[in-house]
């Protein structure tokens, strides 16, 4: 993810608005909204019984799942998985490799994990396609803005407890490798980065420290704990065995999982 996924201005043309009353607007796009929100929650709670088959957990303590989701817990805390760009949006690349088709991998990798463990999770992109598109009430001539402000929104109606973003990287010097997590200056948010850093630190064997992500727009308009994880370097030739390869993928998910486990567990 580059700097594009910065907070940009708010710059809406009234003069394309509708006559209508506000709260109608408004009434119809939660409204909208809502019901794509059920049908996701219908999507996986019917996907729970394939999961523990589709994604076995290599510790040994997976293989118990009664003693694994008493120890985690099951309070009904929703975590939204957010896939990073999409459709028109391919995000950041290295030849024909593009950003948005490595976290949707790894994002459906973390979401059947997560599920497995027993917690209610939502993944908001399912396929290749832009937020954006499903978009219809915000008047912004802004693509970008208008598929922020739909995850953004899809957060809030849920509502979600913990916002995790995916993201890949990319630098002009290949030597520049490693996970990265962006928190917003807010306890909660750094507790969660710090936790799933600290996971993905262990993967790649390095020790970064979290970065506090203040220009991001999720960071900034989620009223959930939100991180924005960079799961590795594009660029880099020794973080792309991760991210371009299904078990490198799962191992990134699986730490990723972990970590969020961790946070739930102390807060």
């Amino acid at each position: 993810m580059r700097q594009s996924e910065a907070l940009e201005p708010h710059t809406a043309t009234h003069s394309h608005l509708s006559k209508e009353q506000p709260e109608l607007r408004s009434g119809r796009r939660l409204k909208r909204i809502i019901a794509a929100a059920s049908v996701l929650l219908m999507l996986t709670a019917g996907d729970t019984a394939v999961i523990h088959a589709a994604a076995p957990r290599t510790n040994p303590q997976a293989e118990q799942p009664g003693q694994r989701q008493h120890m985690l817990g099951h309070d009904q805390r929703i975590i939204l998985i957010d896939a990073g760009h999409g459709g028109i949006d391919g995000g950041t690349s290295y030849g024909s490799i593009l950003e948005k088709d490595i976290t949707l991998a790894i994002s459906r990798r973390l979401f059947l994990l997560l599920r497995a463990d027993g917690f209610d999770t939502i993944l908001n992109r399912t396929g290749d396609y832009a937020p954006s598109d499903e978009n219809l009430w915000l008047r912004n001539r802004s693509r970008h803005l208008r598929d922020l402000a739909q995850r953004k929104e899809l957060a809030e109606t849920l509502p979600a407890n913990v916002v995790v973003s995916i993201h890949i990287n990319w630098a002009k010097s290949p030597s520049k490798h490693g996970p990265l997590v962006l928190y917003r200056q807010e306890g909660r948010s750094f507790l969660l980065a710090r936790t799933i850093q600290d996971q993905l630190n262990q993967l790649y064997g390095m020790k970064n420290d979290p970065v506090r992500g203040k220009p991001f727009y999720l960071l900034n308009k989620i009223t959930a704990t939100t991180v924005i994880v960079e799961a590795g370097f594009v660029s880099s030739p020794a973080d792309r065995e991760k991210l371009c390869t299904p078990k490198g993928q799962e191992e990134i998910a699986e730490a990723i999982a972990n970590g969020i486990a961790a946070y739930l567990m102390e807060v």
